[in-house]
């Protein structure tokens, strides 16, 4: 198929929960005013669901038109069920893209959507641009998922210089590699946050005397399971003041999710000041890293967007190791003093201006640039390995 610039290109974007549409945001922007591309829009896995916060309604409120939606979640989120849902999600996504035809497809990450989205994208010879490819995460299927999904893309948009060479030994062309930074950091640039009144009315809350943002999802990978992990931080809150707050938001739908969900459940009914939130929404989960005291458990947004808003970070267990990290990021292991420890220590730091390792708030601009310089995605689909020059 020969490509005329004359005719407008078509990006197709997929976005399969609450975290990546917030990190996609400012890209999907980009491409709906550029005049040379139509935005497309896939909107698959935890958006589609209630139990995740039906989170498709704040896309649609945000004024993104949806090209297709994939079914991809079962009722089960044991390996076997997400080994299942990654099957169907590839069916779906055949579906669309053969409806769709788009010239680009844009993918984030390393969730099993995502990696079902590569596959299909694969066999239907569509050119991939993968955003956040060669960095690490050791706890997690998540590591294997996300380098496979960077040797079934074409362009490559890293979030730092060590993922640049991650991807070069990997065999991917460097001409093809882009460091952008992390996306989640151009709300930062761009964005109004929430005013620290205006988030406790949405929260429907007051701020205690300390206040903590908590986020934990399940480690698929450790020997040590996620439930007993989890336990060893819900006693380590439990040695907290009563008259600190905790806003706790619901991990993703891995492998064991549930299990996690209905033990923060039960954990906040009995407790007063802690409160549970399926999805905070872009908005409110800005203004929770502006105005809260420490961030805590083992999601990526600790280490690539709180530096920013200059709140430290307790990050737990193994599930980012290997990611770059500031200064803010206290490690600990998932065992209650240590935790705690931890979080006092986060504490004693303070709010502080950190050198944050990502680059910052122009990663939507520059992602357009590089894709809007290129000619002829058509070329792109025959790839050759790069072999890294020896000293």
């Amino acid at each position: 198929m020969v490509q005329s610039l004359d005719k407008k290109r078509k990006i197709c974007v997929v976005t399969g929960s609450r975290a990546d549409y917030g990190l996609l945001y400012y890209f999907m922007v980009e491409v709906e005013r550029h005049p040379a591309f139509d935005l497309q829009l896939v909107v698959t896995g935890m958006h589609l669901s209630p139990e995740f916060g039906m989170t498709v309604e704040k896309i649609e409120e945000d004024g993104f038109e949806i090209s297709a939606r994939v079914e991809t979640l079962l009722s089960s989120d044991h390996a076997v069920g997400i080994a299942k849902s990654t099957g169907l999600g590839v069916i779906g996504f055949a579906d669309a893209f053969q409806n769709l035809q788009p010239d680009l497809i844009m993918l984030l990450g390393d969730r099993f959507e995502i990696f079902a989205a590569a596959q299909a994208a694969l066999f239907l010879k569509i050119p991939v641009g993968h955003i956040g490819g060669g960095d690490v995460t050791v706890g997690a299927f998540d590591e294997a998922m996300r380098h496979s999904i960077s040797k079934m893309s074409h362009l490559h948009f890293a979030t730092n210089e060590e993922a640049v060479k991650r991807l070069q030994y990997m065999g991917e062309d460097p001409t093809h590699i882009f460091n952008v930074g992390s996306p989640g950091l151009d709300f930062i640039k761009r964005a109004e946050i929430i005013g620290k009144d205006d988030l406790a009315t949405k929260l429907g809350f007051e701020f205690g005397k300390r206040n903590f943002l908590v986020t934990f999802h399940p480690v698929t990978l450790n020997n040590v399971s996620s439930e007993d992990q989890l336990n060893e931080l819900l006693k380590a809150l439990d040695l907290l003041d009563q008259h600190d707050e905790i806003i706790i938001t619901l991990p993703n739908a891995d492998t064991g999710g549930r299990a996690i969900i209905e033990l923060l459940n039960r954990y906040a009914q009995t407790r007063s000041n802690v409160h549970v939130f399926s999805s905070l929404g872009q908005e409110r989960y800005w203004g929770c890293l502006k105005h809260m005291d420490v961030v805590i458990g083992n999601s990526s947004s600790g280490l690539y967007e709180a530096p920013s808003f200059k709140i430290p970070t307790v990050n737990i267990g193994n599930r980012q190791e290997g990611r770059l990290r500031a200064r803010s990021v206290f490690n600990c292991q998932a065992e209650t003093g240590d935790i705690y420890k931890a979080i006092m220590a986060a504490l004693e730091f303070g709010k502080q201006e950190v050198l944050n390792p990502y680059k910052q708030g122009d990663c939507a601009q520059l992602m357009m640039q590089e894709i809007a310089k290129i000619e002829n995605y058509d070329h792109l689909v025959m790839k050759h390995f790069y072999d890294v020059p020896t000293q």
